[in-house]
């Protein structure tokens, strides 16, 4: 190259760096915004990225607001030791603030709607959280099935428990202080678990 030709312009994006930057902007925007004030084309200016290519990775807004979904609760399933998976998830539920410890099921039922992306979120989460709760089964003398039921009871628990707290406001549930709540959830989760 002659010395006179100046530096190199900077390369297009990869398409996974697009794509995870797509996913930051999304993730900061609908925190900072709400789902239905952030539009597809500020997650692209956000991101830097033309708008073009969300459409391309995602299909939709709907799609990029599932996929962060799942990978704020993604997060928090792989956030720490498996044996402390449980006062980790009530954290998430039972702890206000910002960010993926404190936005586990709020993000996953907000993201409820009905296109293939969603659905594919939904089932990747209930898949990866009771394969990670059943692996604390014990005593079901080698039965899976009985393993995945007692796994699936405790998540179906945890997300009426969140929508008790978070979205329906129970004078209870939602009134009630977090070490009361992780207690309970944590004797009888034990219960559950074990034979």
């Amino acid at each position: 190259m002659p010395a006179d030709a100046g530096p190199l312009p900077d390369s297009p994006p990869s398409g996974d760096t697009s794509r995870r930057a797509l996913l930051t902007a999304a993730a900061e925007l609908f925190a900072e915004q709400g789902y239905d004030r952030t539009t597809v084309r500020a997650i692209a200016d956000r991101a830097g990225v033309n708008q073009a290519l969300l459409f391309r990775y995602f299909g939709n807004k709907e799609a990029v607001f599932a996929r962060v979904a799942a990978e704020r609760a993604l997060a928090v399933l792989h956030g720490g030791p498996q044996d402390e998976l449980l006062p980790r998830t009530l954290r998430s539920i039972l702890s206000p603030g910002p960010g993926p410890e404190h936005d586990l099921f709020e993000s996953v039922l907000r993201s409820a709607g009905s296109s293939e992306a969603t659905r594919a979120a939904r089932d990747e989460l209930a898949t990866a959280f009771i394969s990670a709760f059943t692996t604390h089964v014990v005593g079901d003398g080698g039965d899976p099935q009985g393993a995945a039921l007692r796994a699936e009871l405790l998540l179906g628990w945890l997300l009426g428990i969140h929508l008790l707290r978070n979205v329906l406001h129970t004078d209870a549930v939602a009134g009630a202080g977090p070490e009361a709540v992780t207690g309970h959830v944590t004797r009888a989760a034990a219960a559950l678990l074990s034979r």
